[in-house]
Order: C-alpha cells, then sequence, then structure tokens
C-alpha cells in the first residue's frame, strides 16, 4: 500500500512518485523532448524544463505502432497510451537506496513495437533486491529506424543513447551510482544495447550489459534502406525526411502493415535494422563488441523459432523451401545433416527453424564469445513451455528474468505453471551479474561453457556445436 510520495531533485525541475512496501517507483520522466513537430525525423533533443512539482505517477504515451498481428499478437501484448510525449524513462529505487547499482531495460519487439509501459518490465522485483532499476521508451518503426535522405540514421538507437546520458546525469536523484550502469535488453532490445556498447560515447557510461536473444549485425545503408524505399514508393513520395515529416504516424503505421503483411523473419518485406552511419553508428555492432572490454552476459533460447512460425507454418515448410534457404544463406550441405542428426525425429519444418535461430542468434553470439577476451558468460535457456507446443521460445525467458511468472504477460507464454524456482535463480543470477559482473558460472573461455536454464541447470560445455560451426559467419 502506498504510504507517502517521494520526492526527486532533478536538473529539469522535482518529480514526485510513489513509495510501496520500500520502493519508490517515478513514472513517465521526460529525458528528451517530444520527437514531433519540428521535432520528427530529427536527433533527440533535451527535454524541457517545469516548475514546480511534476507528477510522476502513470506511463507516458507509448511510441506509435500497431499491435502484433495474428497468432504471435495472441502471445504478446501490446499497450497504447496515447501522446507525443513517447521519450520517457522510468525509475523503481530502493527507498535507502545510496551509490546502488543501476540497470537501464530496453524492451524488444523488432524495432517496431513494444514499450516499458507492459506489466512484465516492472522494476520492483530489481529494486528490492537493492538495484536502481530504469525502464525507457525509444522511437519505433518508420519513426525511428527509416533511412530518409536529409534526416540522421538510427534515430531509435539515438534515443537510447539520449536515455543513457540521461541517467548517468540523474540517476544520483534516485539513489543510483552513474559508474555503475548495466545496460540490458531482449530481442530489439538487445539489438540497441549492442548498438549503444558500439558507440564510443555510450560505451563509456556502461559498466556491464545483458543481451538476451539480440542480433548483433548492423548493416549497409543500402539494405538497412530497402524498407523505407518500398513504404516511399507505396505511399507515392521521396524516401527523405520532408515527404516522410508531411504523412502523419498513423499512415505510415498502415502502410507498414500492408507492407509487411504474409511476411515472416526469413522472408517477404524487410523490416527495420541499423544501418552502419558515420554519425550514429560507424562499425557494425558484431565488428567491435569482441575489441571492448565491457563484461557481457549473453544469451538465446533453445526454440527461439517457435515463436516467429507458428506449428502450421512449420508443417507447411517443405524439403524444396529448406533448399532454398540452405542455399539463399549459403548454409553448406555437411550443416544441415548435423541439425538432423543433433534432433533426432524433427520434421524439416523444425529443422528450417533451428537454423533460423542459429543463424540469426546462437551462431553470431557464439562467434563474438569466442573471440572476447572481456569476460563474457554465456547462457542457453532451454525450459519448455507447455503453451502451443511454443517449448523454449523466443521472448520466454523474459518471466523468468524478471521474476514475475504471475504476470498476465509472462502466462501468455509460460502457462500458469511455470517453475518458480527456476526464476528465482535466473533472477538471481542477472542481479549478481548487476552487481558483481559475476553470475555465478565460468567465463566462455575455450571449453565453451554454457548455463543452461531449465527444471534442473547445469553448466556444461555449449550443446550442438557441430552443425552450428559449420553456419556461415
Amino acid at each position: 500500500m502506498t504510504t507517502t510520495t517521494p520526492t526527486a531533485i532533478l536538473s529539469g525541475g522535482i518529480v514526485r512518485g510513489t513509495l510501496d512496501a520500500g520502493v519508490r517507483r517515478f513514472l513517465g520522466i521526460p529525458y528528451a523532448a517530444a520527437p514531433f513537430g519540428s521535432n520528427r525525423f530529427r536527433a533527440p533533443q533535451p527535454a524541457a524544463a517545469w516548475d514546480g512539482i511534476r507528477e510522476a505517477v502513470d506511463f507516458g504515451p507509448t511510441p506509435p505502432q500497431l499491435p502484433y498481428p495474428g497468432p504471435i499478437g495472441e502471445l504478446l501484448g501490446s499497450v497504447r497510451i496515447d501522446g507525443d510525449d513517447i521519450l520517457t524513462a522510468n525509475v523503481w529505487a530502493p527507498e535507502d537506496a545510496a551509490a546502488a547499482p543501476v540497470l537501464l531495460w530496453i524492451h524488444g519487439g523488432a524495432l517496431e513495437r513494444g514499450t516499458a509501459a507492459l506489466g512484465l518490465y516492472d522494476g520492483t522485483r530489481f529494486a528490492r533486491a537493492g538495484i536502481v532499476f530504469v525502464s525507457i521508451n525509444y522511437r519505433l518503426g518508420s519513426e525511428g529506424f527509416s533511412v530518409l535522405d536529409g534526416a540522421p540514421r538510427n534515430l531509435g538507437l539515438e534515443d537510447a543513447a539520449a536515455a543513457l546520458s540521461w541517467i548517468h546525469r540523474e540517476v544520483e536523484a534516485f539513489g543510483g551510482d552513474p559508474t555503475r550502469i548495466t545496460v540490458m535488453g531482449e530481442s530489439a532490445g538487445g539489438a540497441i544495447v549492442a548498438g549503444l556498447l558500439a558507440k564510443e560515447t555510450s560505451r563509456a557510461l556502461i559498466a556491464r550489459a545483458i543481451i538476451e536473444s539480440g542480433p548483433l549485425e548492423a548493416q549497409t545503408p543500402r539494405k538497412a534502406g530497402r524498407i523505407s524505399v518500398q513504404l516511399a514508393k507505396r505511399l507515392g513520395v521521396r524516401p527523405d525526411r520532408e515527404a516522410f515529416a508531411d504523412i502523419s504516424p498513423d499512415s505510415l503505421l498502415e502502410t507498414r502493415r500492408q507492407h509487411a503483411a504474409g511476411s515472416s523473419p526469413l522472408g517477404g518485406a524487410p523490416g527495420f535494422q541499423f544501418a552502419i552511419d558515420a554519425e550514429t553508428l560507424p562499425r557494425s555492432p558484431h565488428e567491435v563488441l569482441p575489441e571492448i572490454g565491457t563484461p557481457l552476459l549473453i544469451g538465446s533460447n533453445t526454440d527461439e523459432y517457435r515463436l516467429w512460425f507458428p506449428p502450421a507454418a512449420l508443417d507447411g515448410i517443405s524439403e524444396l523451401k529448406l533448399l532454398a534457404a540452405r542455399l539463399a544463406l549459403r548454409i553448406p550441405r555437411a550443416a544441415v545433416r548435423a541439425y538432423r542428426a543433433e534432433f533426432p525425429g524433427a520434421s524439416t519444418g523444425e529443422i528450417f527453424g533451428q537454423l533460423a535461430t542459429d543463424v540469426l542468434l546462437r551462431a553470431p553470439l557464439t562467434r563474438l564469445a569466442q573471440k572476447r577476451t572481456a569476460p563474457t558468460y554465456v547462457y542457453e535457456f532451454a525450459w519448455n513451455s507447455p503453451v502451443r507446443d511454443l517449448r523454449a521460445a523466443h521472448a520466454l525467458e523474459l518471466g523468468f528474468v524478471f521474476d514475475r511468472l504471475d504476470d498476465p504477460e509472462a502466462q501468455r507464454l509460460a502457462g500458469p505453471d511455470a517453475p518458480r524456482e527456476l526464476a528465482a535463480e535466473m533472477h538471481a543470477s542477472w542481479i549478481a551479474f548487476v552487481k558483481t559482473g559475476d553470475p555465478g558460472w565460468p567465463v566462455f573461455g575455450p571449453e565453451r561453457r554454457t548455463r543452461v536454464f531449465d527444471t534442473i541447470s547445469a553448466t556444461v560445455p555449449q550443446r550442438r556445436t557441430t552443425g552450428l560451426d559449420l553456419l556461415p559467419g
């Protein structure tokens, strides 16, 4: 029960939040100005100061987006809060925090969906463990990741960099230590963490990093810009800032909905991606991360693909489609044979899905971990959900990492009876890494030691490496 109304004095003014069972919570604090009007398709601008006390008891508006479509929309929820002030941060802090470690959470959603306002991302349990937990919103989709003439690139990444700078400046007001910031993200949020680490100015503010199932590679401007060119063609305009700024966010969303209809992670219309860019991202994260000294916790889920491809879609994948994918991705025939041996009894669609998982996520993170000399801890989340035969699908680990298995969003994926002991174990490991840099198992190293989280967890040499090591890099 809320018993008082704590305040924090920030450079922009005073904010007033809530206090509940020893945790202070401040929601919807602007870290940058609203990115609309003259700020649309511009780099993030400083938020205006305010007079008096700003109430920080509600989440800020959500970035323009549409709910997840089709079967995936029944598994991943969405929240819509109207308004323009979408570049906001939320803080959960222990009541007595002083020089506490800080954790910045960046949500996923394929760079075009998601929000910090989901109940699953509540930071209370991290705060009760002595951590100042911060979550943010950032620009999504066309607003955040278009490649347009006359506009900066990677605007959503620039938003996250602005939020990180804001946290570094302001977190002492909440009892946090600005020299002990860990940045954590899942899926597209993990990609943003990798992007922040690849940017020298942002990396200087990061003590440690956690990447859960996050892509690591940025693309050439031409490749990353394909989606902007195709949307512009549908709209009958040029792919430049002036033309896109004249189109409403809702119209851009509807055009993208039509454009993406029938697509999948390995086929159809291109999605939003980072663009290599001299100003905002000079080198791809997969090239930079092996060279830096930031301690890293990184991993993926055994069956990521089962969120992206429902059972009916897997059943429809033929040997011919598997062959086409193998040729397009330059996967050796020997690798496919190895995957069939490693997954005996798997259907053609399941082999296709495991290859998708590893090409997109597990192989890149493995190559990264093998190249790094800085402390690198690798995990595999392997617990099988009973929901829709998801097994260890993409995003399933979130309810365990946040130790929020009772949350409706977690239960969409994990069901009502997921093992609480596993959630407690993962949550404690993430807390240990944030506080000490050691999650509780050995670094990856030549032995490729990996923590496999399951009903009974174990630290073992990385599994299923024969086919993995044959994939092109």
